[in-house]
């Protein structure tokens, strides 16, 4: 859809998915185990949003896709040596380098989850608590180890999150564009022919 110079990239689904997200892992990282229900819940808020974009990741609207924006390695380390040099190719969906952070991000984002939910699974009368008795979790070995883990990987987010934003920062200045109001109005400016 076309307005003015503008068209739309980011679809409701992403957009609304990705503020969302970022209120979901901020309120499970900062309430930690102060408030362990608003955390739990928010976990699961971030797990349920991770599996929902990944199912949109194949069937959602063009940028939203992964085969859009999922490169090949050769692709994401050219994308970055001609980011270095001032040169980098404006794309109108995730570039090369973003695409990797995506993917990251959410492999991330599910392991912490994962791992969280693993966690509560120690707890005698949790639902999971018969699989991670099964796997040898259960005991106060298993669920320190899976404390370490799950907070290890809460924090390796919190660190790919730091460098999400000053790409899109630096992204933002070398394109002479807003990415981040991009991502609340969907919209991004056309491109110019010899960006294409």
């Amino acid at each position: 859809m076309k307005t003015g110079h503008e068209i739309t990239v980011w679809d409701r689904f992403v957009r609304l998915f990705h503020w969302l997200l970022v209120g979901g892992f901020f309120t499970a990282y900062l309430v930690e185990d102060d408030w362990l229900g608003v955390h739990v819940w928010a976990g699961y808020l971030v797990f349920s949003l991770v599996v929902l974009r990944i199912a949109w990741g194949l069937v959602g609207s063009e940028h939203a896709r992964f085969a859009d924006f999922v490169r090949r390695p050769r692709e994401v380390f050219g994308y970055l040596k001609s980011t270095l040099a001032g040169r980098a190719r404006r794309y109108l969906g995730h570039n090369p380098a973003g695409g990797v952070m995506v993917i990251a991000l959410m492999g991330s984002l599910l392991t912490t989850t994962v791992l969280g939910m693993l966690l509560l699974g120690t707890e005698p009368g949790n639902a999971l608590h018969g699989f991670v008795a099964q796997i040898g979790l259960a005991g106060e070995t298993g669920e320190e180890a899976l404390e370490e883990t799950h907070e290890f990987f809460a924090n390796f987010t919190l660190a790919l999150i730091g460098l999400h934003v000053l790409g899109v920062l630096f992204s933002s200045l070398l394109h002479r564009e807003n990415l981040v109001r991009a991502m609340v109005n969907g919209r991004k400016r056309a491109n110019r022919p010899e960006e294409e």
